[in-house]
């Protein structure tokens, strides 16, 4: 009954985390309160590319019992707008449940198109990795959690392990940016698919793409993770409702069936009727299931 009571104490506070990835607001300091167990730090610069001084915020426990399994937490916004403050309530929650949980920042578009926030999260979890010693994390047990346009850097991050053309100049290069598993949380796989099942990929994607399908098909498909998916891919979990207008509930399936048909484990929870942002029931079933996912690959 304690574990039970516990359990859904962590899912209520997770639920405002899950609600609204793709949308530019966030959640600010002063509206935090850091539990007492817990440490949180932020402005953290990790890199430092074309002078902007990327940063994040790290929350871990205060007195960790031995090397801490690590998440990353990407934020939403369309590639092109969020803030990695509407993070800080779920790495908060994620270091009371015994993780040290970075939110990050990285380059928007239009000024900054694809690859560039690629570079950006894998410099992100390389980072994390050169830091492990300072921060007692557990190297060889980093996972990754996104959603909406954070989603779907999250889920290339764990399609893209050990592909060089996409880890940038962000620093720490000895280290590697493999990640151990995913949780996407209604992030896109195909961009290819996206228009005429989306209510604004035709004002997103050309800002990230430089184009659109028509002028810039290879961009499109350069950029979906599904075209990227192979045996060594990370175990994923995809979170997602069937009544989303800004990413179609289709896209999930797609990506799940890709890496089942590679051989790499994938779960697909689907939340009937659920749109972009998840509410209630739906953003409770999101919240356990990520957590349960996380403890089954990291700890």
């Amino acid at each position: 009954m304690k574990i039970c009571r516990q359990l859904r104490r962590i899912c209520t506070a997770l639920a405002g985390c899950l609600a609204g990835f793709g949308h530019a607001g966030a959640i600010q300091a002063a509206d935090l309160v850091v539990p007492e167990n817990v440490v949180f730090e932020q402005g953290i610069e990790y890199s430092n590319p074309d002078d902007q001084h990327l940063q994040l915020n790290l929350a871990r426990p205060k007195s960790p019992q031995g090397p801490l399994p690590a998440v990353v937490c990407i934020h939403g916004g369309g590639f092109r707008a969020g803030h990695r403050d509407g993070y800080n309530k779920l790495c908060l929650t994620l270091a009371e449940h015994g993780y040290a949980a970075a939110t990050v920042s990285y380059r928007l578009a239009p000024k900054y198109q694809f690859p560039a926030a690629v570079h950006d999260v894998k410099a992100a979890v390389r980072w994390v990795r050169g830091n492990a010693a300072k921060y007692q994390i557990d190297p060889h047990r980093v996972g990754v959690t996104g959603g909406s346009a954070g989603g779907h850097l999250a889920q290339f991050l764990a399609v893209t392990q050990g592909v060089p053309r996409f880890e940038g100049t962000g620093g720490n290069p000895d280290q590697s940016s493999d990640v151990a598993c995913v949780v996407n949380v209604y992030g896109p796989s195909d961009f290819t698919k996206s228009y005429g099942a989306s209510v604004d990929a035709a004002q997103v994607l050309p800002l990230f793409l430089g184009g659109d399908l028509e002028h810039a098909r290879q961009r499109h498909i350069e950029a979906s993770p599904l075209y990227w998916v192979t045996p060594a891919a990370a175990p994923t979990l995809c979170i997602h409702g069937t009544g989303d207008n800004y990413v179609a509930h289709e896209q999930a399936v797609w990506m799940v069936d890709r890496l089942h048909a590679a051989g790499v484990e994938a779960e697909l929870l689907t939340l009937n009727g659920a749109g972009h942002g998840f509410k209630g029931a739906d953003a409770l079933r999101a919240d356990e299931a990520l957590l349960t996912f996380f403890d089954k690959h990291l700890k």
